[in-house]
């Protein structure tokens, strides 16, 4: 029902940008909160940016005013926009789902995720 497929990932140079892509079949934003983390060997996995129920959006403070979550319905899809990249940002990133009812976490969903490497 719920499928995830990021793509938009690949190699970029030190101040450059990336566009990630989120297809998401099956969820309906009424329900479902969408965020982006990403996770770089040897580290835990890392929330980056979140798109609320509401439409808001909130960010790690690592990444706030260089990358920006969105969503098209229309679409169905999600993106992250990623400005001004550095080394530091090179990771596996990953979309995520979670269905929420009533303030409540009901069931959550992963896609594959896509490479991100920056570097010269």
């Amino acid at each position: 029902q719920v499928q995830l497929v990021e793509s938009g990932g690949g190699l970029v140079q030190p101040g450059g940008s990336l566009r990630l892509s989120c297809a998401a079949s099956g969820v309906n934003y009424k329900f479902y909160a969408m965020g982006w983390y990403r996770q770089a060997p040897g580290q835990e996995r890392e929330l980056v940016a979140t798109c609320h129920l509401d439409g808001s959006t909130t960010y790690v403070d690592s990444v706030k005013g260089r990358f920006t979550i969105s969503r098209d319905s229309a679409k169905s899809t999600v993106y992250l926009q990623m400005n001004s990249l550095q080394p530091e940002d090179t990771a596996v990133y990953y979309c995520n789902a979670e269905k929420i009812i009533f303030g409540i976490q009901r069931r959550e969903y992963w896609g594959q995720g896509t490479q991100v490497t920056v570097s010269s």
